[in-house]
């Protein structure tokens, strides 16, 4: 019978070390979560884009566009969480409450529990592109979502609607943000309320390519690059990201609401554009997209909320053939539709980076 040699305490201490130090450096699966647009006419059948997601990816939570029955029903027993959207339209209507439940009994309680829901979305991008009756609507329309669900025993699920970065008034340096005037004490100070009071979050879409020129290119594209100091807070920026995250932030403390959680409906950076869009490009929108992966999941925050984690959804899952506009807005997708990644930030399962 061979005999074996206990190994000694220094031993097994040094084993233990060098096991933490590897688990330490080595790469994780991390969650992110991902807009799903549907405008083209090549993309596969719901079912199979959920299985792909499912299966193959570490994508746990998906936002769609609008209430479409067969997407919702698709990411049934999944594990995957979704977000739908009321469109712009129905903002008006559904500040009553008798509509908002004939709502949310059609388009969410058919397909719940086995559909996990994450937020019921209230339009999109209201204060930029809504009308006045759209704009007057939206926090009472929240708030009637809101008791809807709560009527219909579906608590879980929250109330937001994304806002594009037009809400701000400035944004660089952070410390002088603010938002709008007119928007700021009429619509969002009560839409924060709100917010505080149902726990759920501010919905932001901060693109830092957007932001992008060819000056501040190395610092939208999280490159090394000798920082953006605001002298106002002391903090130093190297990336347009934190940047922005912390416009909005300081905008919500200066209305008294910086304790709000802050969610990231939209993020990411097109892989091809028209002639002259040089910045548009497969290694771009890698390593961007790779730099709001990484600090999704790891919690480092930004200057003025470290240790903060942001739920995020990067835009988008597919290249969309046809989406208006130039070709940079049909060249957001993470796969193509033969699922096919078109770049790699390690979301694939067995492939971390």
């Amino acid at each position: 019978m061979a005999m074996f040699r206990r190994p000694s305490p220094l031993h097994l201490l040094f084993l233990i070390s060098t096991l933490l130090l590897l688990a330490h450096h080595l790469p994780s699966a991390t969650s992110i979560g991902v807009n799903y647009g549907t405008i083209a006419n090549d993309l596969p059948p719901p079912a199979q884009v959920a299985q792909f997601l499912k299966d193959r990816t570490t994508i746990d939570r998906v936002k769609i566009f609008d209430a479409n029955p067969d997407i919702i029903r698709a990411f049934a027993n999944t594990g995957i969480s979704i977000s739908i959207t009321i469109p712009n339209s129905e903002i008006p209507a559904l500040a009553n409450p008798r509509a908002a439940c004939r709502w949310v009994a059609a388009n969410v309680k058919p397909f719940h529990p086995q559909t996990k829901f994450n937020y019921v979305l209230l339009g999109n991008e209201i204060l930029h592109w809504g009308d006045a009756a759209m704009v007057s609507n939206l926090v009472p329309a929240m708030r009637s979502l809101h008791n809807a669900l709560s009527r219909a025993g579906l608590s879980d699920i929250k109330v937001t609607t994304p806002h594009s970065l037009a809400i701000l008034d400035s944004s660089n340096p952070p410390s002088t943000a603010r938002f709008r005037p007119g928007w700021d004490q009429k619509v969002l100070a009560p839409m924060l309320r709100f917010h505080r009071r149902t726990k759920s979050p501010f919905m932001v879409n901060p693109y830092p390519y957007f932001s992008w020129n060819p000056q501040n290119n190395r610092f939208s594209l999280f490159h090394r690059n000798p920082g953006v100091h605001d002298w106002g807070t002391g903090k130093t920026y190297t990336n347009m990201y934190d940047l922005l995250l912390d416009a909005v932030f300081v905008s919500m403390r200066k209305l008294g609401f910086g304790d709000v959680e802050i969610a990231i409906g939209e993020v990411g950076w097109p892989a091809a554009g028209d002639a002259g869009m040089s910045h548009c490009t497969v290694e771009n929108a890698r390593w961007h997209n790779l730099n709001i992966v990484k600090k999704a999941g790891s919690g480092q925050g930004t200057p003025l909320m470290p240790g903060r984690k942001f739920e995020t959804y990067l835009f988008g899952l597919f290249t969309e053939n046809m989406k208006p506009g130039s070709a940079a807005e049909r060249n957001f997708g993470l796969f193509r539709p033969d699922f096919s990644p078109v770049y790699d930030i390690g979301i694939m399962r067995g492939r971390q980076l």
